[in-house]
C-alpha cells in the first residue's frame, strides 16, 4: 500500500465503519459448542471480527504513517462511536408510527448504558496501548536488527496484548458489575470461561490479520518507514 492521503483516508473510514458496526452485531452472541470449567459453553461476541479489524488498522497506519496519525485514528473512532450511538438513542425515542417495529428496533439497537460504558472503556484502555506498545517494539526492534523484516513480532505482540486488555475491561465492566457477576459465587465460572474464550477466538483473529498486515505494508520504501524516535 502506497503511503498517501487517499490510502489514509479509505483507512480511517474502513476502521471508523468497523468500530461502529461492531457495536450494532455486538449483541449477537455465537455459540462455540465449546465446554470448559465443568460444562460452561462459551459464547462469542458478534463483534469479535468486526473489532479485530481495527487493530489490523491501526497496525497499517502506524507501520506506515507514525504513531501520532494512530492515534488520531483512535480519536476519530471515539468520535465516530460517540456520535453513532447519539444517533441510535435519538432514533429511539423519536415517535414510532408501528409498535412492532419499535419493540424490534428497542432490542437490535436499544442502547444499554453498562455495555456503552464498558465498550468505551475497552475501546480507549486496548487502542491507546496497541499503539504504545507496538511502536515501542518497533523502534526496539529496528534499532537492534536495522530492518523491519520481522513486522510479525510488533504486529502480533501489540494486537495480542490489546486484546487481552479489551476482553478483560469490556467483561468485567459489563458483566462483572454491570450483570453483578463478581458478586454471585455461582456465576464466577461462567465469567471466567467467558473471558478465557473470548480472548482464545482474539487471540487466534491476531495471527490470522498477520499475512494482511504484511500485505498492506509490503510496498513500503526508505521514506515510508516510520525511524525509531518518530512519532
Amino acid at each position: 500500500m502506497k503511503k498517501n492521503e487517499n490510502n489514509l483516508m479509505i483507512l480511517n473510514v474502513i476502521f471508523v465503519v468497523a468500530l461502529v458496526i461492531s457495536n450494532v452485531v455486538t449483541g449477537k452472541l455465537i455459540y462455540t459448542g465449546i465446554s470448559i470449567f465443568k460444562g460452561t459453553v462459551v459464547t462469542l461476541p458478534g463483534a469479535g471480527i468486526c473489532y479485530a479489524i481495527t487493530f489490523l488498522i491501526t497496525d497499517v497506519i502506524g507501520e506506515l504513517w507514525g504513531k501520532k496519525q494512530a492515534n488520531k485514528t483512535v480519536v476519530l473512532g471515539l468520535i465516530g462511536q460517540i456520535f453513532a450511538t447519539t444517533l441510535i438513542v435519538l432514533t429511539q425515542f423519536l415517535p414510532a408510527a408501528d409498535s412492532e417495529m419499535q419493540v424490534a428496533y428497542e432490542k437490535v439497537l436499544g442502547q444499554n448504558w453498562i455495555f456503552v460504558i464498558a465498550s468505551l472503556a475497552g475501546y480507549i484502555c486496548s487502542q491507546l496501548w496497541d499503539v504504545w506498545i507496538f511502536h515501542k517494539i518497533r523502534n526496539r526492534v529496528i534499532a537492534k536488527k536495522g530492518s523491519n523484516r520481522a513486522r510479525w513480532i510488533w504486529n502480533n505482540a501489540s494486537t495480542m496484548t490489546s486484546q487481552i486488555i479489551d476482553t478483560i475491561v469490556f467483561i468485567s465492566i459489563a458483566f462483572g458489575f454491570g450483570f453483578g457477576w463478581f458478586f454471585n459465587k455461582e456465576m464466577h465460572l461462567t465469567l471466567l470461561s467467558m473471558l478465557i474464550g473470548q480472548y482464545i477466538f482474539k487471540f487466534i483473529l491476531a495471527l490470522l490479520d498477520t499475512p494482511f498486515f504484511y500485505l498492506l505494508t509490503r510496498n513500503k520504501s526508505s521514506e515510508t518507514v516510520t525511524k525509531p524516535g518518530e512519532s
